[in-house]
């Protein structure tokens, strides 16, 4: 059985005459760069959204320096964020010369833990960068309240949780800015690179669309240090006809969620994603809690299925925060979470065939570990359905 991790040939076809239509728009105009279609999207996404400033740039990467470049983050700034996520949160402060103050997470949501936030906050303080991961938004309220106590801006890393909610609103839209991927995997993707940044003060979308131009607002006049980072018009016409789907995208994803959280109830050795009350998952990624994860994945691989660990090594152990001065909080949740955490294949295409064979061969190799018969295939199968 051919299984994909994100199956996007699938959903191209799905799309194939609106995207290739799209595509032929922008060959016609020959308007590459930002133009017309790009403000187009950047307006539809805001809507999306409920948030009156987007502005899309050339990666998630950029958009998470961008933000950072326009709260003035560098030299001498600390920025808290979550040891348990991509390393991009924490690279771009780095890469202006901010320290990275890293904090534990949620062990049943993988998120940042309000929690530890007070003990981080120090005068050097410029910005705690909640992550959303694997599609669920971070406890806001308590987050929001600590940041508003001590007058600390929030960024939210809104990367893998595009379409979430958190109490009746888009996750996005809570800080002082948020940052978007559109990596092609994403539940917004792409066909190559491309981010955004969003915020709800005007000033700071200036400040934004400044820097992304080189520092300047007309051409050739330039006011502060710039980058040039643009959403090309190929990919914003690709995202604008994509993202007229993407609650149904979501809504496929929370639905394959659910038949895998059937399929695997009774698999004592695996711990399926918990969904809190406070907020609608839109799972980029299903992330279970696997005992004998690593033989678990090299056994799922044998037998053709692609699965992810994500992610293996917290950024507190990276050697490249180690030789800048990161500073940490204690982290069990976020160790444990790097031996534990197994992605299965989660796309819009996954069908209830694939997700019941994925659960067979995860029964069969925990079934191999034991005393007890492994029960046959097509029972497991049919007992699920």
């Amino acid at each position: 059985m051919n299984i994909q991790m994100v199956d996007l040939a699938g959903q191209y076809q799905r799309l194939r005459r609106e995207i290739d239509a799209a595509i032929g728009e922008v060959m016609q105009s020959c308007r590459f760069i930002r133009g017309p279609l790009v403000d187009d999207f950047d307006q539809a996404l805001a809507r999306y959204l409920g948030a009156p400033f987007v502005h899309g740039v050339g990666n998630g990467t950029d958009a998470l320096q961008v933000a950072y470049m326009a709260l003035d983050i560098g030299p001498g700034s600390e920025i808290i964020t979550p040891a348990f996520t991509f390393i991009a949160t924490a690279e771009a402060a780095a890469l202006l010369g901010a320290t990275v103050v890293f904090a534990d997470i949620d062990p049943q949501t993988f998120n940042l833990d309000p929690a530890c936030l007070e003990p981080l906050i120090t005068s050097a303080t410029k910005a705690i960068v909640p992550v959303h991961l694997y599609g669920q938004s971070a406890d806001m309220d308590p987050i929001m309240e600590v940041a508003g106590r001590h007058g600390i801006p929030v960024i939210e890393d809104n990367a893998q949780s595009i379409g979430a909610t958190y109490r009746g609103r888009r996750t996005g839209t809570f800080g002082d800015a948020a940052t978007l991927s559109f990596f092609p995997s994403k539940n917004l993707g792409a066909f190559g690179d491309g981010g955004a940044v969003v915020t709800c003060h005007a000033a700071l979308y200036e400040r934004v669309t400044m820097i992304t131009n080189h520092g300047g607002r007309h051409k050739y006049y330039n006011e502060v240090v710039g980058i040039n980072s643009r959403l090309d018009a190929l990919q914003a016409a690709i995202l604008r006809v994509k993202l007229r789907h993407l609650d149904a995208f979501n809504q496929a994803r929370r639905e394959a969620a659910a038949r895998y959280d059937t399929l695997l109830a009774d698999v004592a050795e695996i711990a399926v994603p918990i969904e809190r009350s406070y907020g609608t998952h839109v799972y980029h990624q299903y992330t279970v809690r696997a005992k004998a994860r690593d033989a678990l994945a090299a056994h799922l691989r044998t037998n053709g299925i692609p699965c992810g660990i994500y992610y293996p090594v917290p950024l507190s152990r990276q050697p490249v925060f180690r030789e800048r001065g990161a500073r940490q909080g204690p982290l069990p949740a976020t160790e444990q979470a790097t031996q534990e955490v197994l992605s299965l294949p989660m796309h819009t295409e996954l069908t209830l065939s694939q997700q019941q064979h994925v659960a067979v061969t995860i029964r069969g190799f925990y079934a191999g570990r034991t005393t007890a018969a492994p029960r046959k295939a097509e029972n497991v199968a049919a007992s699920h359905v």
